[in-house]
């Protein structure tokens, strides 16, 4: 018999398998290309372990506590609060406040002791997921608040509207759009493997794979055939 354990971990697994994506995420901006293009092809990927999801997971549950908070402040003006829908992109922001007789987009991001003692600046792709919701709220300030998750500390960033920064996140997605539907592998990124994003991304050997510059998919799934660990697993 399964004891809990094994349930449980069950449970986080088969909740993310095979999450086949069909449209852009507000998480997605400035996000490496070829991985967001991997994403929208279901490319067998290497699982997340259990205990970074029940992590994320846990990361809700504090977010959830700061915003009762917030509540009972009465400075909530709305929740989860969906972007106005558009064929491009979809995202919800966590909150709209109202401080000072202003509005101001709030973006909640939970981290471990480690990370947040070393942070000095806000993350720069939480920044560019914040500018699309002040795009697309037509809202001028947001706020990204930070929280310690193993002692509640907080840290906070003023973040002001930039036009030209949300038009260009915006042109990128629009232009890896075109790529998806034209079935163009990206190029990696410039500064692979030493980019952030490539230590923690579930694309690591197929990305190794397809090499440095773009391609057609049929072409590289081709030269996967050929490769038996990965056998007949690619979707077209």
């Amino acid at each position: 018999t399964k004891m809990l354990a094994e349930i449980i971990d069950k449970f986080y697994i088969d909740r993310v398998k095979d999450r086949e994506q069909h449209h852009f995420y507000i998480t997605d901006a400035g996000r490496c290309q070829r991985a967001i293009f991997f994403k929208f092809k279901n490319v067998p990927r290497e699982q997340m372990a259990p205990e970074i999801l029940r992590m994320l997971d846990h990361g809700d549950y504090v977010q959830m506590q700061i915003l009762n908070t917030l509540f009972s402040l009465g400075l909530v003006r709305a929740a989860e609060i969906p972007i106005p829908p558009q064929e491009l992109i979809s995202g919800r922001a966590d909150a709209i406040l109202t401080l000072n007789n202003e509005l101001y987009v709030v973006d909640f991001k939970s981290m471990n002791s480690l990370i947040f003692k070393s942070l000095k600046e806000p993350k720069e792709e939480n920044v560019y997921q914040l500018q699309l919701y002040l795009h697309f709220f037509k809202i001028k300030k947001g706020i990204l608040l930070y929280v310690n998750k193993d002692t509640l500390e907080l840290k906070e960033f003023l973040i002001e509207y930039d036009p030209k920064l949300a038009k260009r996140l915006l042109d990128e997605l629009k232009e890896l759009k075109k790529k998806i539907d034209q079935n163009i592998i990206p190029a990696r990124l410039k500064d692979w493997p030493e980019n952030r994003q490539c230590q923690y991304c579930q694309f690591k050997e197929i990305c190794k794979l397809a090499g440095r510059h773009e391609l057609k998919w049929e072409e590289f799934k081709r030269k996967v055939k050929l490769q038996e660990n990965l056998g007949e697993n690619l979707t077209s």
